[in-house]
Parts: C-alpha cells; structure tokens; sequence
C-alpha cells in the first residue's frame, strides 16, 4: 500500500511541475506570456532568473521521479537528501505564508499583491502557486514514504536509543549555537510579521503586505520549530521517549526554511550587488543581518546533520541482528574452502554507501 502510495506522489508532483516549467521556459525563449510591464527587470536578469528557477523546478521533478523507482531505493542518500531539504525550505514557508496571507486579506478586505496585475496577470499566480501547492503536498508526502521505508527502523526508535555515536560531542558544538540562533531569529521574524518596525528602512516598512507579514509569520514559526527540533536531537534527555522522526521532522523543516528562503534570498542579493556595483539589493541593517545569519545557521545543520545522519544510518544498519534480539544463524561452509566467502554476509550487513 505504502509503495502505491509512493508511486502515485511522485507521477502527481512531477505532473505539478509541468506548468511551472512551461512557463518558465517560454519566458527564457523571449514568449512573454502573462507578463504585463516587461520594462520592470532588464533582460538578462530576467533571463538568468527564470533560467535558475527552471533548473530548480526540474531537478524537484527528476528527484519526484526517482522517488517512485526500484533503482530509487539504491540512489546514494546525499543525491535525495540535498535536493527535497531545500524543497522543504521553499514550499513550505511559501504555502504556508501564502495561505496566511490570503486568509487575512479574505478576512480583512487588504489588497495582495497577487491580484494587482501591475507586473504579471492574476492568473499567472494561479498557475504557478496553485503548481506549488500540489508540488508541496505531493513531493514532500512521498518522500516522506520514502523516508520510512528506507530509514524507518531509525526514524521509529525513541530518542533515548540512539547509538552514541562517535561525533556527538562535535555535533553539540555546532547545533546549539545553530538552536540558540534560530530561536533568535525566529523571534526576530515573528516581530516583524506583527508588524514591529525594529531595524526596518522606512521604504520596506511602506512595501509591506498581507503576503510578507504572513511570509515572517510563517518564517519565524518554522525557525523555532527547528530550534526545537535541535535541541532534541542533541539533548534526547529532555523527552527520551520521543520518537526520533518527530524532532527530526521539526528541524529538518526549520533549517531548511531559514537557509533556502532566508539565507540563500540573502546570498543572491549579495551575489546581484557585486555583479552590479550600481544596485542595491541586499536589505540594509538588521534584515540583512537577518538574512546573513540564517545562511550560517543553516549551514551549521546541514553539515553537522549530513554527518550525524550518516553516523547512525551505518550504526543502524551494522547491527540489524541486535535489533531483532536473535543472533544470525552461523554459516554453513563445506570442507576445502577458505574462510573468506563466510565473512562476505556479515560484510553486507554493513553501511554501503549509498545509504549515507
């Protein structure tokens, strides 16, 4: 059932991606549909970034595909891994920011940016947040499917199991920090999404819409929820008998939200800024703070994650017979052999490669 499950996902989210996709590639071919003031961005910019957002958007639809395949089971982890995090750190802070935004201005009768057609026509919003939406539940649905049952022994056991690996200590190092960080900025977001102006130029302040104060909302919310998540997983004494997926769950979605939508945003605009002495992209004072210190807060888990998620998938898969509390029967070897082809199941009781 799960496997049908996982099946249907993955067709369902590629299927998503093919609006998104053919609009993008028909603006990089010079076919501006849906767009009403073509005069807003310079050409090579605009070219360069649907060229980038294409790229991103094929590369969740290959890796939606993958998902649903025999040979998925055996790609190395790392080549999923990167690719849905970061899927994570978009989708799900854009819907969840967008529905906020669009339920306050049903509710409150505030004009969105979505309907005002100065820049794109409204359906164009349709076609592409409409994509997402299905994007995000079905993509991220069937990885999460996938995730359980390639790593499900993991994901099942209560914190106060997990083997003590060999870099716990160095992993603290780098994830309370990264914790203590996000709640911080987290925090930050959360103001402004109530609409404090701390460290906020008044020109970004007059911007502000129904859609960006949801977008902090949404952002801050998932910045202590990863926070949260961290603390777990390298203080699994605080609630023991925890499930492991769930803290994990917590700061996967928190970290990735705060690298791919804050820090990575912020990393473009800084790449912009030197491409083009003349412009200014990066937010001045506190919110390209913000945006710096959410790339390295992002980076810290992803690095110390990569190596502690590598760590016990080896240990998990080391010791399968003491998970089942029956020792493997010993293997029977005929006379006039050696003893090498015996050692040969113990070895591919081991970690590959690929699991990591």
């Amino acid at each position: 059932m799960d496997t049908r499950r996982l099946t249907l996902l993955g067709r369902l989210a590629v299927v998503a991606c093919v609006p998104y996709l053919t609009l993008k590639l028909l603006w990089v071919l010079g076919f501006d549909i849906g767009v009403v003031d073509t005069h807003r961005m310079g050409r090579a910019a605009w070219v360069t970034a649907n060229a980038v957002t294409f790229l991103m958007d094929a590369i969740a639809a290959v890796v939606a595909h993958t998902l649903t395949r025999p040979a998925g089971r055996r790609t190395p982890a790392w080549l999923l891994a990167f690719p849905l995090w970061m899927a994570s750190g978009l989708l799900i802070p854009l819907m969840t920011g967008l529905a906020g935004g669009s339920v306050t201005a049903l509710v409150t009768g505030a004009r969105t940016p979505l309907s005002a057609g100065d820049f794109l026509a409204p359906w164009v919003f349709g076609v592409v947040y409409g994509g997402f939406a299905v994007e995000a539940v079905t993509l991220l649905g069937a990885f999460a499917l996938y995730a359980h049952q390639r790593w499900g022994g993991l994901l099942r056991r209560p914190l106060h199991a997990l083997p003590d690996t060999g870099t716990r200590a160095m992993q603290r190092i780098f994830l309370l920090p990264a914790a203590v960080l996000l709640a911080v900025l987290g925090t930050v977001r959360i103001l402004w999404g109530a609409g404090s102006t701390l460290g906020v130029a008044a020109a970004d302040v007059a911007a502000r819409t129904v859609i960006s104060s949801a977008s902090d909302w949404a952002a801050g919310l998932l910045s202590l929820a990863g926070a949260a998540g961290l603390l777990l997983l390298v203080l699994p004494g605080l609630l023991p008998r925890l499930r492991v997926r769930t803290p994990l769950a917590l700061a996967w979605s928190g970290s990735a939200a705060a690298f791919a939508c804050g820090g990575c945003l912020w990393l473009g605009q800084a790449v912009a800024d030197g491409l083009s002495p003349g412009a200014s992209a990066v937010p001045e004072g506190l919110p390209g703070l913000v945006g710096a210190l959410e790339l390295c807060a992002g980076l810290a888990v992803l690095c110390a994650g990569a190596f502690a998620l590598c760590e016990l998938t080896a240990a998990t898969r080391s010791t399968p017979a003491a998970a089942g509390g029956h020792p493997a029967p010993p293997t029977a070897r005929t006379p006039g052999r050696s003893a090498r082809p015996a050692s040969r199941p113990a070895a591919r009781e081991c970690a590959t490669a690929g699991d990591r």
